[in-house]
């Protein structure tokens, strides 16, 4: 059922986020309509499901009852589509044939009890413990060694954490909802194997049951229980199995190349991303020296052009030596905040900053790192201003344009971070203002790096602070390598929700890679 509901709204989000409606209803347009119309979509399948799930239900209690006869091999059965059911959660109605009275077995109810049949109690239970105690966590450690090196750290601990919780209490959801669907033949392989230990376990004289699930907890809390027929057979035969789940999961991972976690497909924005990290080492070194080191920094964040850290002692930053390394600008807002300038590949200076100071990376030393090729600045020369100096560019959202000096960030109105304009919005729709390469999408959204076919780099940042939203409100169109042209929608603001959260909705304009360059906006 939970599995219906996401795909219904994920299908009314896709179909519905964007619907415009009449001037009258216009509050429910847009994402406001997708609840409703995911409310009124659920209560037709509800009204559905009144008649086709008793049908299902009956569908499934039948198939037990006439599995029953058949011996170990019914029990295998059950096994695996106990397990193939599970995707669907229909897997209960299953379980209460061979657990309960539907069928006058109620297997599990007798076993607790102590007042079943000894040799025969506990039949439809048993197979549990060796798979969900050792086979699973055996599948783990195949997809575990199968992971790509760079994402072991990320496997472990998905992987860790699910076949703990199966061995333990016999939780198995996380560590097979890990696999089922990125690998489902390894799924169904997994559900075969239940079926065989299921059947294997009513063959052989063993007999366990529990009160939750088939892990160490039940195991241990049911050894005595007056129906349990050597439990420790259950050790033996899960050795066995965690063999068979390693060696098999390996060889078919590696044989079918299946996407286990730690295995997906690379991305591509991501090795462009760790590229470009690896180039900025030498200027997150300097920015860590003159900084004070690494020890310095409490806290190390950025938004689109800055990074905002919180610095233990502010006496000791060499403001000089940041502007020596590549910073535009350094501003000290107050206490022990600190913000330094430097451009649209912030992040990157950002990341390799914190892989230095987590010990992942070994920084050159400052001295040995050339400091960079510096930027022609305004005052460089007396030229006189050609046409390549000035850059043209529409609005990229409605509204009426102001002079980048009445922007109330002196980050932007003293011209730190570049030469622009600023819009005051009115509507909430920013499109490209020239044709041009998206550079960067910040993740919060509310910025967006544009390279101009010119080699001009435009940063459109919508509101002020918007970075403290975290996204909210802000819906971009776009992704990083993209290209697009002048008028194409680029990013969606909910400026109500902007000024809600106590913000400017001010955008700048501004040439980041150009201090000599004067910007139109049309």
């Amino acid at each position: 059922m939970g599995i219906l509901c996401g795909i219904i709204g994920a299908v009314c989000y896709n179909r519905f986020k964007d619907v415009k409606l009449p001037d009258a209803l216009s509050f429910f347009s847009g994402r406001r309509s997708v609840a409703i119309v995911t409310a009124g979509v659920s209560l037709i399948v509800a009204l559905i499901l009144l008649f086709l799930w008793p049908l299902i239900y009956s569908g499934l209690v039948w198939f037990g009852e006439h599995i029953v006869d058949l011996g170990a091999v019914g029990t295998g059965l059950y096994g695996f589509f106990n397990r193939l059911l599970i995707p669907f959660g229909l897997h209960h109605a299953l379980n209460s044939v061979f657990w309960f009275d539907v069928a006058g077995i109620n297997d599990l109810n007798n076993f607790l009890s102590g007042k079943g049949e000894f040799g025969v109690t506990g039949q439809y239970m048993t197979g549990f413990f060796p798979v969900m105690m050792f086979g699973l966590p055996g599948a783990a450690l195949a997809m575990y060694v199968t992971a790509k090196t760079k994402r072991k750290k990320i496997a472990y601990g998905i992987l860790l954490s699910g076949a703990v919780s199966s061995f333990f209490v016999g939780v198995t959801e996380p560590l097979e909802f890990a696999f089922m669907f990125l690998a489902p033949p390894l799924y169904l392989i997994h559900a075969l194997f239940m079926g065989i230990s299921m059947a294997v376990s009513q063959l052989l004289p063993v007999r366990m049951g529990f009160g939750f699930s088939g892990g160490f907890v039940d195991l241990m809390l049911n050894w005595t229980n007056p129906m349990a027929e050597n439990p420790w057979i259950i050790f033996v035969m899960g050795a066995v199995w965690f063999v068979i789940y390693f060696f098999v999961f390996r060889w078919v991972i590696l044989r079918f190349q299946l996407k286990t976690p730690g295995r997906e497909d690379d991305d591509p924005a991501d090795e462009q991303e760790e590229g470009a990290s690896s180039n900025f080492v030498g200027t997150a070194a300097k920015f860590l020296d003159a900084l004070g080191g690494k020890d310095n920094i409490a806290e190390l964040d950025n938004c689109a052009t800055r990074l905002r850290m919180e610095i233990n002692d502010t006496s000791v930053i060499d403001e000089g030596a940041l502007k020596r390394a590549g910073a535009a600008g350094t501003m000290k807002p107050g206490g022990h905040s600190v913000q330094v300038v430097y451009g649209l590949n912030v992040q990157f200076v950002k990341d390799a900053m914190e892989k230095i100071m987590a010990g992942q990376i070994e920084a050159p030393h400052p001295d040995e790192v050339p400091d960079p090729v510096p930027e022609a600045t305004a005052d460089a020369s007396v030229a006189t201003l050609s046409d390549s100096d000035v850059v043209v560019l529409t609005r990229p959202v409605p509204g009426y344009v102001i002079a980048l000096s009445e922007v109330p960030d002196k980050t932007f109105s003293s011209g730190m971070m570049g030469p622009g304009m600023a819009v005051i919005p009115t509507s909430g729709e920013v499109t490209a203002p020239s044709d041009a390469t998206v550079v960067t999408v910040f993740p919060t959204g509310h910025a967006i790096g544009l390279r101009l076919d010119n080699g001009k780099e435009v940063l459109v940042h919508v509101g002020l602070d918007t970075v403290k939203m975290k996204g909210e409100g802000f819906e971009p169109l776009v992704a990083a390598g993209d290209t697009v042209t002048a008028g194409q929608p680029i990013l969606n603001v909910d400026l109500a929700a902007v000024e809600a959260a106590g913000h400017s909705t001010i955008t700048p304009v501004i040439v980041m890679n150009d201090k000599s360059a004067v910007v139109e906006l049309r």
